[in-house]
């Protein structure tokens, strides 16, 4: 970077910058844990001399019991880093949720789902933006598009995606009955204007309709939206965030590019897993995790069996403790315990 000819290139200058950004926090951060540590080795040490005398200071012991929490909820996180070795692992991703069937039901967990997964992107320090929510007819969505920037977005939403189960006493049920409902979702990794992907344009159908979200008078009065469909693999995107149609359609063939990927990625899989003899789920229609709120409480992936009693939390977004499971699942580590 000190070199006279560094932005000559102004593309590749702007790269290298962005790395050498991320190698310096990487590097701030350890050196914090580094301190943290010896701040509770030296806290640690007066406790033990306190209870050696017949003394125990209640702030001290407190102060060393939270310092211990905290800095294990933060080597677990620098742990996660290990995990990815994929191509897109450590960029930004496109999160799209679907309803299944089952009418209003599925469309109000697809909503809580959506909320359950801003609040989690809130606590990761994650940028996020809604593209795309249609409303469902009575209450919920019917589908919702969402990007996300931020370190290893992509890697860490992997655990994401495929079919989620919600059971609950249902509150559009007169009769107060128990209902399951069913949500898919979709995680792509968001590429960036360089990264090359052959798309036909005949293979295309671009359709554009007035947006029923955020965004003032002129979004909703005119035919802003964009929803562009790829004949050959079926795949529908859309985006209605932008105040332009023509910044609809940049964003939306940028989700696209970022599905085809991600499918071209998958049949990669699955190919080598053939190969190997294995039996590998990897296709969006396996359901990967149940959501029980009667007639007791439980969150529980059955992958990696993992489980949590509290699943009101969860929904407020504590998905740390599924996302690393996951993830040291995949890369054959030991079976988690319920928390």
């Amino acid at each position: 970077m000190q070199a006279p000819d560094f932005w000559d290139d102004q593309e590749a200058a702007a790269k290298t910058s962005a790395e050498y950004s991320r190698l310096k926090k990487r590097l701030e951060e350890f050196e914090d844990l580094e301190a943290r540590l010896a701040d509770l080795e030296t806290t640690e040490e007066l406790v033990r001399e306190g209870l050696a005398a017949g003394m125990v200071d209640d702030d001290l012991l407190h102060e060393l019991v939270s310092g211990i929490d905290a800095l294990e909820g933060e080597l677990t996180r620098g742990e996660e880093r290990r995990f990815f070795s994929g191509r897109f692992d450590e960029g930004g991703a496109v999160l799209t949720i679907h309803p299944g069937a089952g009418g209003t039901e599925s469309q109000d967990w697809a909503e809580m789902l959506l909320r359950m997964y801003l609040r989690w992107f809130e606590r990761r320090g994650f940028k996020v933006e809604i593209n795309e929510a249609q409303e469902g007819d009575e209450a919920g969505i019917k589908s919702a598009t969402v990007t996300v920037e931020g370190e290893n977005a992509y890697g860490l939403l992997q655990s994401e995606k495929g079919v989620h189960r919600l059971v609950r006493l249902s509150p559009f049920d007169s009769a107060n009955r128990r209902h399951t409902s069913f949500v898919g979702v979709e995680v792509s990794p968001l590429v960036s204007d360089d990264v090359e992907v052959e798309i036909d344009e005949k293979d295309l159908r671009i359709d554009t309709y007035r947006s029923s979200g955020a965004g003032g008078q002129h979004v909703n009065k005119t035919s802003s939206a964009v929803r562009i469909t790829h004949f050959p693999t079926g795949i529908v995107v859309s985006c209605q965030n932008e105040r332009s149609q023509i910044q609809n359609r940049a964003v939306a063939m940028r989700i696209l590019k970022g599905r085809l990927l991600e499918l071209e990625e998958r049949k990669r899989a699955e190919e080598l897993a053939r190969e190997r003899g294995e039996q590998m789920a990897v296709d969006f229609g396996s359901q990967i995790r149940s959501y029980v709120l009667h007639p007791y409480q439980m969150v529980k992936d059955l992958r990696t069996n993992y489980e949590v009693g509290n699943a009101q939390a969860v929904l407020d977004g504590d998905l740390d403790g599924f996302v690393h499971a996951y993830l040291a699942w995949r890369a054959g580590g030991a079976q988690p315990v319920k928390k």
